[in-house]
């Protein structure tokens, strides 16, 4: 069976157009390049529809003739925020994601997704977030207002119409995308019996909004317009590329457009049976830029071909740079070990993959004044976090004891966090004299446990099943130690909130983890002198060796351990910096043409 063959003749692969394999309703697939020119304004379904049901791309003009609300010209005045440098050109940003903090958050994409926009919005950008509004009326998205702009898209074999919703917030134009499909109980992506059985349809339908949204909404009295550059983050918001490849510039709209596919964790690819690609609104001719085709392994039966369509796949191949949440993962991707089946297409398009670290929210970590914990410090004046471990022993319940090194573990409790090595390892370790704070929801036999765990060493060990904000933030501060043996690890965020505060991490060398933890050394004068210990391999042996120099360097050099508190504390790992380096990869996206086939 002939696969999609990738050839490097320019900056972009290029895939042999094919068919996907017996799809209900297929339409003869083009046999030449002709067809991307043919190909109507109008993207209709397989049946001859009526002219009230065909979809148009709907475009506004973009003046200042349409008002809607306060413009941004009155709000940026009051925005100490946003902070226009003339001497850069500024660029329409679009994010797309599945989640945004504070409105929706699962994970480290919203982080991002919710504070990479404001660093970008106060160096002088324009920048829209684009996600779905989940759960209408939640008291989260209560500050958005209905832009009655209701719009029409194809996708799934019919005509969808969303409407969408806006707040206009410290600088930055955060739109959701209303749809039934979004107004469920559980979190964006499933609920306590897995994962929506939809999720392909929700998140394509949230890529199709995506890519009109700078058409039609005159956000501030004028559209964002077709010069626009878009961040789609993770496969849920892969789909946008695509369309801008396929069903847009063939037509001259988004010619100038440019897109950034930014991995957070390539494990998730929105990998769906063959036939379910009809329903992507894509024409057939682009099925070959999404094929996939599965390892015999991996298939369920004899008979299964293997064929499915592979969203995060076709991001890659159609957009115009790469990028990942740090250095380390951008090279773990091109591997066969890091890239889950697509490390060939990543090694083919090596030259347009960057990695930027991720940066924390400094002002909702701080350990100077942070209100969830009981005293503040800074790395002038470390006292106050002896008593923040003193108050976190009393409420645990632990035994109040200021020496005695607590270690602490935030995160879930699956094989990725390395939660089975922990559990392999705790029973030695807690034979020394340590206290062990655990706080995580996942597996029940991993829940399970911790509550075991707790109850045969209940003076040195203490389990949280779930997840807390004040709880989070009150380990944080009051550990020692944080300890994260994560299999693998795109960037990683608690090991910048613990260096925050002055909390030594131990962490298993990979990913973001190896970037931004470097390994303690005596010897070494300055940074260079470490800011923990990062361990490899990843085995039971490891992590205790590495977990045991962390302990005697704390019991046995008080001096070294404060140092290594105090260039934690002292690392820059505000969203600015970052902001900055996003800013050199855009001008790299515009300096190369975008992704089009004649």
């Amino acid at each position: 069976m002939m696969k999609s063959l990738l050839l490097l003749s320019s900056s972009f692969p290029v895939f042999i157009s094919r068919s996907p394999p017996k799809p209900p309703n297929l339409l003869p697939s083009s046999k030449n390049n002709t067809t991307f020119r043919k190909l109507s304004l109008l993207i209709t379904n397989n049946s001859k529809q009526d002219d009230d049901q065909c979809v148009d791309f709907q475009l506004i003009p973009q003046s200042g003739d349409v008002q809607v609300g306060d413009t941004h010209a009155d709000k940026l005045e009051d925005d100490e925020l946003t902070q226009v440098n003339l001497n850069k050109v500024p660029y329409n940003i679009v994010f797309v994601t599945s989640e945004a903090s504070p409105y929706s958050k699962t994970g480290g994409l919203g982080d991002v997704c919710g504070s990479l926009p404001i660093a970008l919005a106060a160096r002088g950008h324009r920048v829209m977030v684009v996600s779905p509004r989940y759960l209408c009326g939640d008291e989260r998205f209560a500050g958005t207002v209905n832009l009655d702009s209701p719009t029409k898209v194809y996708c799934a074999g019919g005509v969808q119409e969303v409407d969408f919703f806006h707040e206009y917030r410290k600088g930055v134009d955060w739109v959701f995308v209303d749809h039934p499909c979004y107004r469920r109980p559980g979190n964006p992506y499933g609920d306590i019996y897995g994962a929506f059985g939809d999720n392909q349809f929700r998140f394509t339908l949230l890529c199709h909004a995506a890519c009109e949204a700078p058409l039609v909404l005159p956000l501030g009295g004028f559209t964002y317009g077709q010069n626009c550059l878009f961040l789609a983050n993770d496969w849920h918001a892969g789909l946008v590329p695509v369309l801008l490849a396929a069903k847009y510039r063939p037509h001259g709209i988004y010619k100038d457009a440019r897109s950034i596919i930014v991995i957070h964790n390539i494990a998730h690819q929105g990998v769906e049976a063959a036939s379910t690609y009809c329903n992507l609104g894509l024409p057939w001719e682009w099925y070959g830029a999404l094929e996939w085709i599965f390892p015999t392994w991996a298939r369920t039966h004899a008979l299964d071909t293997g064929q499915a369509v592979n969203i995060l796949k076709g991001a890659i191949v159609t957009a115009d740079r790469i990028l990942t949440v740090s250095e380390g993962y951008a090279w773990e991707i091109t591997t066969p070990e890091g890239g889950y089946g697509l490390h060939e297409l990543l090694t083919s398009r090596e030259f347009v993959v960057n990695g930027i670290t991720n940066g924390i929210d400094i002002t909702e970590w701080d350990p100077s004044s942070d209100e969830h914990i009981s005293s503040h410090y800074t790395a002038d004046d470390l006292s106050g976090k002896m008593e923040c471990k003193i108050a976190l022993q009393k409420e645990l319940g632990l035994p109040i004891r200021p020496d005695c090194p607590l270690i602490g573990f935030i995160g879930r409790l699956d094989y990725q966090k390395g939660i089975d090595v922990i559990l392999s390892a705790a029973p030695a370790l807690l034979q020394d004299d340590v206290q062990f704070v655990m706080l995580g929801s996942g597996e029940r036999q991993y829940e399970e446990w911790m509550r075991a765990t707790e109850a045969a060493f209940n003076s040195k060990y203490r389990g949280w099943v779930g997840f807390n904000v004040a709880i989070a933030h009150r380990i944080t501060a009051g550990c020692d130690i944080l300890l994260m043996p994560s299999r693998f690890e795109p960037c990683g965020l608690n090991q910048l909130y613990a260096m925050r505060y002055g909390t030594v991490p131990v962490v298993h060398g990979t990913g973001g983890l190896k970037e931004t933890v470097k390994t303690f050394n005596p010897y070494a004068e300055g940074e260079d002198e470490g800011t923990g210990w990062a361990f490899s391999p990843l085995t039971r042996e490891c992590m205790l060796e590495a977990v045991r120099v962390a302990i005697k360097t704390y019991r046995e050099h008080k001096t070294s351990w404060e140092g290594l508190m105090r260039r934690g504390m002292e690392r820059d790992c505000s969203w600015d910096n970052v902001a900055l380096e996003y800013e050199q990869v855009f001008q790299w996206a515009f300096m190369d043409p975008p992704y089009i086939i004649n």
